[in-house]
């Protein structure tokens, strides 16, 4: 197996993800046919990509990205009238040393760079999420979420959804004060999901036999090569369960008392429209993004 395909294995495969199951079909039709030969067939789905900030650097425990854009007073994002607006958009992963989009991929790590700043700055006064992801990598997104929790504690703030917030997506987007949406845009998916390739007929059919050799009953659990185990996988659901408790108690806690557990629980990660998602509390308001945005904007220099 190449060093690609192992790389892909690690990010897809085996890995809890928070993120629309049509997101990970659109993975697999890109990736699918790198690893089975014909490829996979799914729906189709996509996000665009735009660059910006990149620091040369990984690792999120110094601070560092932050630390340097704070001695270098530059602020990684726009702000209107006070209003720091940080994008969350694409797909989002764990560590990844940049501000933005990048192949569209927004890390954690380049949120929590932005949430530390725009908490420190006196320049912001409050803060919009704009949000449009389908959610991504469980790794990080709880740590990001409750960095906003505790930003939304101290300055105003608002999820604006341009259109998706799921997954991931919404786990961030309940932690600001306030969440609209456009009528048909979408909120919701509290669920957690991971895949496994099983290849053991494929590589039977091509006369090729893997022998996996561990110290450790469960080292190998899982591996691509054999069939699932039964108990393996009820283990995994478990697991997957655990996280989805988490999940729906982080987006309870960030919307204080306008959702419980048990409701966020009960949506069984359904996705939701508009007027639906407002009545389950998963949103306060809905209309034109632009709008709302001008109307928060102006209730923060009201309040000034």
């Amino acid at each position: 197996m190449s060093i690609l395909r192992t790389k892909l294995f690690q990010e897809i495969f085996e890995t809890p993800l928070m993120i629309h199951p049509g997101k990970a079909k659109a993975a697999m039709i890109g990736l699918g046919g790198r690893i089975v030969d014909g490829g996979v067939v799914f729906s189709e789905d996509g996000i665009a990509a735009i660059d910006h900030w990149v620091d040369p650097q990984a690792g999120i425990l110094s601070g560092r990205m932050a630390n340097r854009m704070e001695r270098d007073g530059h602020l990684p994002f726009d702000i209107v009238n006070g209003v720091a607006v940080i994008p969350i958009e694409g797909t989002l992963v764990h560590k990844g040393s940049y501000i933005g989009q990048s192949s569209g991929e927004t890390s954690y790590q380049g949120i929590q760079t932005q949430v530390a700043l725009a908490e420190k700055s006196p320049q912001v006064r409050g803060v919009v999420f704009e949000i449009d992801s389908y959610g991504g990598a469980v790794a990080g997104a709880f740590e990001t979420a409750e960095m906003m929790r505790r930003l939304s504690a101290i300055k105003p703030t608002m999820s604006i959804l341009t259109d998706f917030a799921l997954s991931a997506g919404y786990l961030l987007a309940s932690q600001a004060r306030q969440i609209a949406m456009p009528n048909h845009g979408s909120a919701g998916s509290i669920g957690v999901i991971t895949m496994h390739a099983d290849f053991s007929r494929q590589l039977e059919e091509e006369g090729v036999t893997v022998t996996i050799l561990t110290a450790g009953e469960k080292k190998a659990k899982g591996n691509p090569f054999e069939q699932l185990d039964a108990v393996y996988a009820d283990d995994v659901r478990g697991q997957l369960e655990g996280m989805r408790k988490s999940f729906a108690e982080a987006v309870s806690a960030g919307r204080k008392g306008r959702i419980s557990v048990a409701d966020a629980l009960g949506t069984e990660a359904g996705c939701f429209e508009g007027a639906e998602a407002k009545k389950l509390g998963l949103v306060d308001a809905i209309g034109n993004p632009n709008d709302v945005f001008a109307e928060f904007v102006a209730a923060v220099n009201r309040a000034r």
